[in-house]
């Protein structure tokens, strides 16, 4: 062997030192880079020279620069940064949620029962119109607070649109780039080594890509990475695309949904789809959380007005007038009418309407009063039609979908069908969703609260018992329009000691004796439904007894037209009795009155769910940003650079660089002696 052998092999120890040297030094310039993997220099042996005294080393090769990196963690990472964004984006928006539903005096509850809590001085000074005056400003201050949230709600809504739109911008953006990437890869991959730096930049990307959605990744035999959405959706395969897109909701255009651009036109992709990213937070958070606060804010409203006009519908006014409503819902004073949402898709002409119902009539017919959802009309192409109540946007399962035709009545809303649709036409309806942007004040003249009763009672002055009147509720204001009023009370005896019987004396002459059963009230049936009225008498009246000797004459009570609504506060009462009355969502079941709650439980339950839901989800969002922190720890603790190491192993290099110069040195030196001993 020669001196050629001996700076051969100092030759190729010089460039593998200078290629670690250059590759720590890499290493060292990109230890702050967002997403640089470490990179090494991977080293091989050359194959030995045979010579007769055995197999001679030749030196070393550079084989290729590697990059520290593991798919298992990287995926991990984007897993769960996926994760976490989803419940970020959800606790960001329920804490803007929170601030809508106030406390204390700042909140609706308070509102309400300030409300109500006015007509304390009505009720003492019904001709007093500065009592009157206070109360219809709370009643406007009410209204506007329900505007207020209703409004900041609709704000939230707008804001959770377009974060949606500027996501899916990015998400574009980002496939867009992965793409490139892949092309770009596949060509270097073609001169046989790897492209550290592009593959760096592509898992950058993908793990960017995952803040939004949710993905999964597949590579390819050439290098690149397709790329779906957590339930299959293709967004990246080699250096196409599809692009996703923040499309209207086809009910409500308010409203976000996800679709992706095709070949045959966009199409809307199931929320399903995507399972995690800030995306599916915010989906989550605008179709249920925030379908659910405008609900039960809309409830709210609609109880208190419906409840507290039908109050002032009993009653009689200032001026001796029948109560108008007090509050109304949108333009039209009177029973709210409500448009149902037809599908943007829907073939046939038909289209939906509600129109709220009394509470006294649902009462009456054994039917709920409004609940806090939404509901899904679909018809069958024959005239009929399936109801189902919905959560967050889909068919709620505690709830069996039933048939429904025009005219029917559920849950407080009367459906009121016109024109002809086709089988799979749907229609969403919601009684509740905008009654708090529609509460409205309808009354300008505090004269016009009705805080008389239309019907007076008086008792004989001949009556010797203890009875009393407890009660006298009118079944509406025409009750003290009776055609046959006056009407006389009387009680008499029976063959039961103890039991009596009573008789309503009219223009019309006497009624049949029927049995009565104190504590219970005592039924004018009237002529019509609306004009009867319901008498309770406390304490034991003296019985009639022809019999008797001498014969007795029984108590009795005379009721007819209120002349004298100056003085009389019976309807006001009943406005206070409002204040604690359960009048929030009571519901019908087997034949049985579930009571609702008061305005007041009513809030307070709201501002708990509100609560309840903030809570989970910070947790939820604490909880996954700490394992997406873990799991990015795991792949810089693989893939991240530690400048005490590369200092150590540039020291260690450059010893390597020094040692390898020094063979090319002796190498060269010994070739200058064989040259002195040939001359």
């Amino acid at each position: 062997m020669g001196t050629g052998a001996l700076s051969s092999l100092g030759t190729r120890a010089l460039g593998a030192a200078f290629a670690q040297l250059q590759t720590t030094g890499n290493n060292i310039a990109n230890a702050n880079t967002r997403g640089y993997s470490r990179q090494e220099v991977e080293l091989s042996s050359s194959n030995g020279q045979y010579t007769g005294a055995g197999f001679f080393g030749r030196g070393v090769d550079i084989s290729t620069v590697t990059r520290a990196h593991d798919d298992f963690l990287t995926q991990q990472a984007a897993l769960t940064r996926s994760q976490a964004s989803a419940d970020s984006a959800r606790s960001d928006q329920l804490n803007q949620l929170e601030a809508v539903f106030g406390v204390g005096e700042a909140g609706l509850g308070h509102a309400a029962t300030q409300f109500f809590n006015a007509f304390t001085d009505v009720s003492t000074k019904p001709q007093d119109e500065t009592a009157r005056q206070v109360a219809l400003a709370r009643a406007g201050d009410l209204a506007s607070r329900y505007n207020a949230a209703a409004r900041q709600i609709d704000t939230l809504q707008a804001g959770v649109t377009q974060q949606i739109q500027v996501s899916v911008t990015s998400v574009n953006s980002l496939t867009q780039q992965i793409a490139a990437l892949n092309k770009s890869i596949v060509d270097a991959r073609g001169l046989g080594q790897p492209p550290n730096d592009l593959l760096d930049k592509r898992d950058t990307a993908i793990n960017d890509l995952s803040q939004y959605v949710q993905v999964s990744t597949v590579p390819a035999d050439d290098g690149s990475l397709s790329v779906f959405l957590g339930g299959g959706q293709a967004l990246v395969v080699g250096a196409q695309t599809t692009k996703l897109l923040a499309m209207y909701d086809p009910y409500d255009a308010t409203r976000a949904v996800i679709g992706v651009a095709g070949q045959d036109g966009s199409r809307q992709i199931p929320d399903s789809l995507l399972s995690s990213g800030s995306i599916s937070g915010l989906l989550r958070f605008q179709n249920s959380d925030l379908t659910d606060a405008r609900n039960q804010l809309g409830q709210l409203a609609l109880s208190i007005g419906q409840q507290v006009n039908e109050q002032q519908a009993l009653g009689l006014d200032l001026l001796g007038q029948p109560g108008a409503a007090i509050f109304r819902f949108g333009d039209v004073s009177g029973a709210p009418v409500i448009a149902g949402r037809s599908l943007a898709t829907n073939a046939g002409s038909g289209s939906v309407s509600l129109t709220l119902q009394s509470p006294s009539s649902l009462a009456a017919a054994q039917i709920s009063s409004v609940q806090a959802s939404d509901y899904e009309l679909i018809a069958d192409g024959a005239g009929g039609f399936q109801l189902q109540r919905l959560r967050g946007g889909v068919p709620d399962p505690a709830f069996a979908a039933r048939t429904v035709a025009n005219g029917d009545i559920v849950d407080g809303f009367q459906i009121n069908i016109s024109g002809t649709a086709s089988a799979g036409d749907r229609f969403l309806l919601q009684p509740a969703g905008s009654a708090a942007r529609e509460f409205r004040l309808d009354m300008v003249n505090p004269k016009l609260i009705a805080a008389a009763s239309p019907l007076s009672v008086t008792s004989d002055s001949s009556n010797r018992g203890t009875g009393s009147v407890l009660s006298l509720d009118a079944a509406s204001v025409g009750s003290g329009t009776h055609p046959n009023l006056p009407a006389t009370l009387r009680f008499q005896v029976t063959a039961t000691p103890g039991q009596y019987t009573y008789t309503w004396t009219d223009t019309s002459g006497t009624s049949t004796p029927a049995a009565w059963q104190p504590g219970q009230p005592i039924d004018y049936p009237g002529t019509t439904a609306s004009n009867g009225f319901k008498l309770n008498i406390t304490g034991v009246p003296v019985a009639a007894d022809s019999l008797a000797s001498p014969a007795v004459i029984g108590d009795s009570f005379t009721v007819g037209r209120n002349t004298y609504p100056l003085s009389d506060n019976r309807n006001a009462n009943g406005f206070l009795a409002l204040r604690d009355a359960t009048l929030v969502g009571a519901v019908w079941s087997g034949g049985t009155l579930q009571p609702g709650a008061s305005v007041t439980d009513a809030y307070a339950n709201v501002i708990a769910d509100v609560g309840v839901r903030v809570q989970s989800a910070r947790a939820s969002a604490d909880l996954s940003t700490a394992v997406a922190e873990q799991a990015n720890k795991d792949v810089a603790s693989k893939s991240g650079v530690n400048l005490d190491e590369e200092a150590a192993r540039l020291i260690q290099y450059q010893q390597s660089y020094q040692a390898a110069a020094k063979m090319l040195q002796v190498a060269q030196s010994i070739f200058d002696s064989l040259l002195q001993l040939s001359r």
